[in-house]
């Protein structure tokens, strides 16, 4: 798990944040929570619950509320809400910035940035980043790839193929995200993202030929640095007593990151082409998200089968006596 972020990585990321003062502050600041703070009742004098530790945006509500002060208020509360712990201000629309909040972060060594974006996706922004990079991480055994844009992660035991597979799926245009392990971090209550350690990205082994560049061979199309986790397809080898599902009527999860992930057993013999089945499995498995199941059109489709025999055999019986 990732503890903060730098600010200068922030900064550095984000291309629509400019330092305004304080750029000699940047280097020693971290954040270490995703949530954005707009200081509202601060500049009341309230600060029972004052999150110091977030970054304090401030848009216009904020900068004209605080013009209408007294400046020895308007003194007392910007020095009051710089603390050790605060990473920054920031302020939206390009809005002019009070000079006694400029003094107060100076004196206490916080850095001032400003954008010209509204306040309001100003906080969407930063929050979606910060989450992303604040999550709690953890690693899965598999590959991760997106078919037709649909995250897929392949599991199963070592040598079942689920790399050479993963190159099959490459070569037919789809994207590699992660190879032999995927770090996975929950974005939000139902999605999960998965991504590659920085040391294995874009990178793939293939037993007998050994550690291949994908981006480097098939070019920037073929790889993607994350992408949402929607489907898991397990890959079992061939066990001929198995049962495997026939129908489509089991339904299986994984639990990644306390969300479940719809999963899909699939057993891998020779002669099976497994990147067409698991190019099928994505298909099928948007096509039921998008509200048509063929399984249930074929039990629909029997049990209509059955009833118009019934009434066919009922007929015959009727007119025999």
């Amino acid at each position: 798990m990732v503890e903060s972020v730098k600010l200068t990585k922030l900064i550095r990321d984000i291309s629509i944040l400019h330092i305004y003062e304080g750029e000699s502050y940047v280097a020693d600041k971290e954040i270490k929570v995703s949530d954005i703070y707009r200081p509202g009742l601060e500049l009341t004098g309230y600060f029972d619950f004052y999150p110091k530790q977030r970054i304090q945006l401030l848009g216009r509500t904020e900068i004209s509320y605080a013009a209408r002060l007294d400046h020895d208020i308007r003194t007392h509360v910007f020095k009051k809400m710089c603390t050790p712990n605060t990473p920054c201000f920031l302020i939206s629309r390009s809005l002019p910035i009070p000079e006694e909040l400029k003094q107060a972060a100076d004196e206490a060594k916080i850095p001032i940035l400003q954008s010209a974006d509204s306040t309001t996706y100003l906080s969407s922004i930063l929050t979606d980043y910060l989450r992303q990079r604040l999550a709690a991480r953890t690693s899965i055994h598999g590959v991760l790839v997106e078919i037709k844009g649909m995250g897929v992660l392949l599991t199963g035991v070592s040598g079942v193929g689920k790399s050479e597979t993963a190159l099959g799926l490459v070569q037919r245009g789809h994207r590699l995200i992660a190879d032999d392990r995927v770090d996975v971090y929950q974005k939000d209550h139902e999605t999960v993202m998965g991504e590659a350690p920085k040391i294995l990205k874009h990178l793939m082994e293939i037993r007998g030929i050994g550690i291949i560049d994908v981006m480097n061979l098939f070019g920037a199309g073929a790889v993607k640095d994350r992408t949402e986790i929607q489907l898991v397809i397990n890959l079992v080898n061939w066990d001929k007593n198995a049962n495997y599902d026939r129908l489509g009527f089991d339904e299986d999860t994984r639990e990644i990151c306390n969300v479940a992930i719809p999963q899909v057993t699939i057993p891998v013999k020779v002669g099976r082409n497994i990147e067409i089945i698991i190019e099928v499995a994505a298909m099928n498995f948007r096509a039921k998200k998008m509200g048509y199941d063929a399984t249930q059109v074929f039990d629909d489709n029997l049990a209509n089968l059955i009833s118009n025999n019934s009434r066919k055999d009922t007929k015959r019986e009727n007119n025999q006596k």
